[in-house]
Formats: C-alpha cells, structure tokens, sequence
C-alpha cells in the first residue's frame, strides 16, 4: 500500500481509503443488526416489517459489494 504524504507526516491511508474503510465498518454492523430486527418483527408477526428489514438489508448488502470496489481502486491509485 502507498503511504500518502501530508506536510511532514506519513501516513499508512490516505483520507479516501479511510472514509471507506469507515463507512465500510458501519454497513457491515447495519447488515448485522438488520438480522435482529428481522426477527423481532418476525416475533412480533409483523410480516410488512420483516420484508422492510429484509429490503434494506439486501440494499447495504448492495452497498457493501460498491463501496469493496470504490475501495479496492482507491487503494490501488489514490483516488477513483
């Protein structure tokens, strides 16, 4: 990996890779939580809110395979 350079510091990451690595993290713990609600509301006999849960789970699925990608190039060149 290049290490990106700001003034006098070196730095492992650059600000994009970051920001990716970040939202990264939050997508992954909201597809995690997303199982829970599922079966709260699967519990509560709620199927409308279990195929809501569903479908936004299935969008940051999504999201998680695009931001991997935007990723992977920015670490590759520095930037998209």
């Amino acid at each position: 990996m290049t290490q990106a350079t700001n003034g006098n510091q070196t730095r492992a990451l650059n600000d994009l890779e970051y920001d990716f690595i970040t939202v990264l993290q939050n997508k992954a713990e909201a597809v995690k939580a997303y199982e829970t609600y599922i079966q709260d509301a699967q519990q509560a006999n709620s199927q409308p809110c279990v195929e809501l849960f569903q479908k936004l789970r299935q969008a940051d699925i999504e999201q998680v395979q695009e931001i991997r990608h935007h990723l992977q190039q920015v670490m590759q060149s520095g930037k998209m």
